[in-house]
């Protein structure tokens, strides 16, 4: 077997994940050394309008709208909430007394995670599989012989298959505790 799906498609995905915190930690970091720790309190700004922008990729793919291929969306939707997540983090960061701006983040975090699962691993993860039991019956494997390689990424495969169920309710529950933050921030920032 040339690969599995654990070393194809759940590494680059830890990858992707660990980049995003390193990244905060990195930026978050520069801004101390720079003395420009106010820039932060900004990031949670912009870093929410890339995330509402990725949301163009649910409209068009519910037909709300009609704009661009599904296929482009969706790649503009994974940069860009990604990158709005890695700015919602430095910004998060700096609020180390606030329970509110937490535990939206955490939602954010769990919305990140599973949507990576969702869209950037299951679908070729399938496909890989696919094509993995095919190559062993070109190759002469037996039926038992197949099951048995293919075990353990058919069931990572099959316990990934429930990303919705995850990511829904907390997409749903991540706007609810951001829009709750940014009416507080109103309600008490001196203007």
């Amino acid at each position: 077997m040339k690969f599995s799906i654990v070393s194809k498609r759940i590494l680059p995905f830890v990858g992707s994940i660990l980049l995003l915190f390193l990244g905060a930690i990195a930026l978050g970091y520069s801004l101390h050394l720079l003395n420009a720790v106010w820039v932060g309190r900004y990031f949670g700004i912009v870093g929410t309008g890339l995330i509402l922008l990725s949301f163009l990729y649910s409209l068009q793919k519910r037909g709300i709208i009609r704009l661009g291929s599904p296929k482009t969306l969706l790649l503009w939707h994974e940069y860009l909430t990604w990158t709005g997540a890695l700015m919602i983090l430095v910004h998060a960061g700096l609020q180390v007394n606030a329970i509110l701006p937490w535990l939206a983040v955490l939602a954010m975090i769990i919305v990140v995670i599973s949507g990576h699962l969702g869209k950037y691993i299951l679908s070729r993860a399938r496909l890989d599989l696919k094509h993995l039991e095919k190559e062993m019956i070109q190759r002469g494997l037996s039926t038992e012989e197949i099951e048995k390689k293919l075990l353990l990424d058919a069931l990572v495969v099959k316990a990934m298959e429930n990303w919705r169920a995850l990511h829904f309710p907390f997409v749903a529950l991540f706007a609810s505790l951001a829009i709750l933050h940014i009416l507080v921030i109103f309600f008490f920032w001196n203007w």
